[in-house]
């Protein structure tokens, strides 16, 4: 997780991706569905298409929104 996160703070895509994903699951991390979404947007942002798939199932499914 630690090196997704220095990845993800500089912009990196598939980092964030990768961070929301270990924040969605719990891996490594306290489980917040809240900041895996934060994660998931950032990368959904610059074009990750798995990112913006799983965005869009959290909205669908009600996970992390408010």
């Amino acid at each position: 997780v630690r090196w997704y996160r220095l990845a993800a703070d500089q912009g990196h895509k598939s980092a964030q991706f990768n961070l929301g994903g270990c924040y969605s699951k719990g891996t490594g991390v306290v489980q917040d569905k809240a900041e895996a979404l934060r994660w998931l947007r950032l990368a959904a942002n610059q074009g990750h298409a798995n990112a913006e798939y799983n965005l869009g199932a959290s909205y669908h499914n009600g996970a992390g929104v408010p």
